[in-house]
């Protein structure tokens, strides 16, 4: 909570920040075209040499008016200057609109997955549902479709999904396989990344994979190919359905970026179900982003706006969550957490956790 316990501007600068607010969506499409449209990297090219309106109209093939709008849009933005020469130049905001590889995965997963839904988050408030879904697909959650997105908006989920919880696998694997789990169960497997690190990290281990049927099927043929699939077993189900009981006979549990996708009274059913599932003395690991647990402010404005996308997109119900609110959840669950790490990957959090 220290990026958010006391007032930090003046009244003017409050009021500049109100202005970004309001005019947020038309900055995001101009950023973005200047990205997508190749002004950006024509300036980008020319470095602190800069380069004129009519140098980026040759380069890009677009109109002197088109150009000339976004250029001014991007001044505003604080993303180009002008030079004594009157040539553009890239800020370091520009920079990393074109060049950083994290800011590109989120501008691509906010147009491609969250954009066009957002204009139905007040309806999801209210609601309790994923509003703004319809604007993808016709599915309840988001997870029933991610295996039959269309190409880019596949990609731009895929990579979101998978650029964050990635970087943190080669940190957890050593403390996961500390103690030598023989058997651990995957839930939430999504298409195999993690359960192929854990087979190549530990050459005896044997891995329960439990997901959806879709994940599943892709699942199969990424470990197949891995050549991991004589270790890796599969449990079918949607975790929701508490009728059909959990695996059992398990040394570790694995979660990564998992139960972020569900509402608290869910999580509190997952976890005691993954407690009945764990042998004596065994451990449920979680991997989860806590947006009071970051370093930087900028990491923790991202995923309490990251909040927004499970609130209108991907089921309604869940978020990206408050350490406390979280921690509850597994005390409530008959677990106890018996040891916490808030430096793995980029952002992220690994809880250990017992039976009380």
């Amino acid at each position: 909570m220290q990026f958010f316990n006391k007032e930090t501007k003046t009244a003017l600068q409050a009021k500049e920040q109100a202005l970004w607010i309001a005019f947020a969506p038309v900055v995001f499409q101009a950023a973005k075209a200047l990205r997508d449209l190749g002004i950006l990297k024509a300036i980008a090219d020319k470095g602190m040499k800069g380069v004129t309106i009519e140098e980026i109209i040759d380069t890009t093939g677009l109109s002197r008016y088109g150009v000339r709008v976004l250029l001014e849009a991007g001044l505003g933005m604080e993303m180009l200057i002008i030079n004594d020469e009157k040539k553009y130049v890239l800020t370091k905001t520009g920079h990393f609109i074109e060049h950083d590889q994290l800011t590109r995965i989120n501008m691509d997963f906010s147009n491609d997955i969250c954009y066009k839904g957002m204009f139905h988050l007040q309806e999801a408030i209210t609601g309790g549902k994923p509003a703004g879904l319809k604007e993808l697909g016709p599915w309840e959650t988001i997870y029933e479709g991610l295996t039959i997105l269309p190409p880019k908006e596949g990609k731009s989920w895929y990579d979101f999904d998978h650029y964050y919880s990635d970087l943190a696998f080669p940190q957890v694997l050593p403390i996961i396989f500390e103690h030598k789990p023989k058997k651990l169960l995957d839930i939430g497997g999504n298409t195999g990344k993690f359960t192929m690190a854990a087979a190549a990290h530990d050459p005896e281990v044997q891995i329960t994979i439990f997901d959806l049927p879709g994940q599943v099927a892709r699942a199969t043929k990424n470990i197949t190919e891995a050549g991991f699939i004589d270790r890796v077993s599969f449990h079918v189900n949607n975790i929701l359905d508490e009728s059909i009981p959990f695996p059992t006979g398990f040394d570790a549990i694995w979660m990564s970026q998992f139960l972020d996708c569900f509402s608290e009274a869910e999580i509190i059913s997952i976890l005691s179900r993954c407690r009945e599932a764990l042998n004596d003395g065994g451990s449920v690991y979680i991997l989860e982003p806590f947006w009071d647990k970051q370093v930087f402010k900028a990491a923790a404005f991202s995923l309490q706006q990251t909040s927004l996308y499970f609130t209108a997109m991907a089921n309604g119900n869940s978020q990206m969550y408050y350490s406390e609110v979280f921690y509850e959840c597994v005390k409530q669950a008959g677990l106890q957490i018996v040891n916490e790490n808030h430096s793995m990957g980029l952002s992220y959090t690994l809880l250990q956790c017992k039976k009380a």
